[in-house]
This record gives C-alpha cells, structure tokens and sequence, in this order.
C-alpha cells in the first residue's frame, strides 16, 4: 500500500471546494461537479426507474447478473448527492460482485424529513420482492449517510415483517446522528473531508425536532438482532470510526454475524477512490468477496 497515495488523496481532500455543512443547494451541486468529473467507464449503463413509487437508477456492468441485486443507497449527509451521483462506486462494486445495482432516489433533507429516506429505502427494497427479486439474491450496499440508512433500514423490515437480505456492506456509515463518538474530537485533525460542525448542520436539516438518538436515524442504539450478516468498512483518519466500531459492537453483541474493517490511514469513503489508491482496491475486492458468499447462500 502507497503512502504518497494516502498523503495525494488526504492534500486534495482537504482543499477540495466540498464543505459538507455548506448551504445545501451550493453543495449539491459542488458535489454533483466533482463527481461527474470522472466520466463513468464507458461499459456501464445507467437505467432510470422507479421502485414503489422512489425514483431508482439501475447500473449495469458486463457480464452482470441481473438475477442478483445490489440495492444502493448513496451518501452526502441525508442533504447531498442522488442515486446518479452514488452510481460510480455502485457500479465499481457491483462489477466485481457480478451483480446488477439499484441505486435509489431517496427524498433528502431539509426539504424532506426523517423518516423519509428511511420511508423510500423500505419502499424501494419491498418493491423489489413484489417484482419476483427474492430476499436471498438482494444485498443492501451503502456509503456515509447511505450506509447508516442501510442499518436503519434493516431494522425497519425487520419492524414491517419483511424478510432480510442475504447481506449488508457499508462504507464510514454515519450510524450516530448525537454525534457522541470519542472519534468526533479525537479524530478531528486528521480527517480531510468531515468536521462535526459540518455533520450537526447536516443532522439538524435531517432530523427537525426529533431526537437524534432514535435508532431509525441514529442505528447504533438500534436493536439488531436478527440482522443478516454485516461488513463495515471505516478509515482510520476520520472521525466517523467510533460510529463504525461501535455499531459492529452492538451487531456482535446482539448476535449478528457481523466483519469490521478498519483501513488504517485512509479517509471517509476511501473505496471511491479505488483508480488512485490502492487500499480502496483491496477494500473494494473484499467487499466484493463478503457480498458474493452471501449471495450464494
């Protein structure tokens, strides 16, 4: 693994023009720019839908299996980004799974509140069973937000009376929204792309006047039993790791079979950098191991 790679990734991270508790219109579209400035690979198709009634964008990669699902839930705080924006690292996974990836719509904050994007997540997912999908052949894929959304949502079907996925793999899933986490101050200086200040404003515009300890917005206070099994991949330098390492905690204790990673010296999300560091390679193609024995059964 490159140490130039993590100190070129960490420089650019932290003058990048992203400013995660910005004014939420500025920021979708900073973030919708850096994320089109790297043209998906030529070989990946993008679909737009729908699954009960949230809008959807279904990425296909050669040779995929569309017998077989990833259901994508993309990051940006609950505020930023779309299912078009997650669709690259969807699509970067997903290739190496051998699957197709639904990546989903969810309605975001501020304009739409929580437990909207838990709403649309449980939509989406229930839809697709009613389409002929069984749950044995879904795997429920997230990053940041999208990953704590994942949890939040696992535990959601778990209250309607769905069945489980055959797995869950999630990316620095921000899984604490009281943002009580040592990692918050301890982590602070290191993590190029995160601040607290930045996350409590994204918290605020998601959760209104709700308590964000809650287990739908905040899943570390969740009960999990009965969960399918679970891969948490987190970095080491940001200040997301308490939320990881916790969660895998709680999953582990309420017995659910449950992988913690942690990258050591990499950043919030670093498996989207797999073309320049390798570290996101290697995590992307354990990701894809984790999820592809799930999905065999």
């Amino acid at each position: 693994m490159s140490r130039q790679q993590r100190r070129t990734l960490d420089e650019i991270l932290r003058h990048g023009p992203l400013d995660i508790g910005g004014d939420v219109v500025e920021q979708r579209e900073v973030f919708h720019a850096m994320i089109t400035a790297i043209p998906l690979p030529e070989d990946v198709s993008l679909t737009p839908g729908a699954l009960g009634g949230v809008p959807v964008v279904t990425v296909d990669t050669p040779g995929s299996d569309p017998t077989q699902v990833l259901l994508y839930l993309h990051g940006g705080g609950y505020a930023i980004g779309s299912a078009a924006d997650g669709a690259g690292l969807a699509a970067d996974l997903a290739r190496r799974v051998g699957a197709r990836a639904v990546s989903v719509e969810y309605r975001l904050a501020p304009e739409h509140r929580f437990p909207a994007a838990v709403d649309d997540a449980v939509a989406a997912y229930r839809a697709l069973l009613d389409s002929g999908v069984p749950s044995s052949a879904v795997a429920l894929v997230g990053e940041s937000a999208g990953g704590g959304l994942v949890v939040a949502a696992l535990v959601a079907l778990k209250d309607a009376g769905l069945p489980q996925p055959a797995a869950a793999a999630v990316f620095s899933p921000w899984a604490d929204l009281t943002l009580s986490g040592d990692s918050m101050a301890g982590k602070a200086a290191v993590d190029p792309a995160l601040t607290p200040e930045g996350l409590r404003t994204r918290a605020r515009d998601y959760l209104g006047a709700t308590d964000p300890a809650v287990p739908l917005a905040s899943p570390v206070f969740a009960d999990l039993s009965g969960l399918p099994p679970l891969l948490i991949q987190v970095g080491s330098h940001e200040i997301l790791l308490d939320d990881a390492t916790r969660l895998a905690a709680r999953a582990a204790g309420q017995d659910v079979w449950v992988e913690l990673q942690v990258w050591p010296e990499v950043p919030h999300v670093f498996q989207s950098f797999a073309a320049v560091l390798d570290e996101a390679d290697a995590a992307l193609d354990a990701a894809a191991a984790f999820v592809r024995e799930a999905l065999k059964g």
